[in-house]
């Protein structure tokens, strides 16, 4: 992965039905993307106060 790419995708899982975590690298905040067949979307991970889950950004 090139560093200065600004999202990280830190999870994947299935094949047909997609589902993904990516991080954003400059504010740490995590999204969700999620695709089957054409459609597809994208939003930020949320707690329970409804605050965006935000991961520790390392600068390496």
């Amino acid at each position: 992965m090139d560093k200065n790419e600004r999202f990280e995708k830190v999870y994947t899982q299935g094949a047909l039905n997609i589902t993904e975590i990516w991080v954003d690298r400059e504010t740490g905040i995590n999204y969700m993307y999620h695709c089957s067949g054409n459609a597809g979307g994208l939003t930020p991970l949320l707690d329970r106060d409804g605050k965006p889950i935000i991961s520790t950004v390392l600068n390496s």
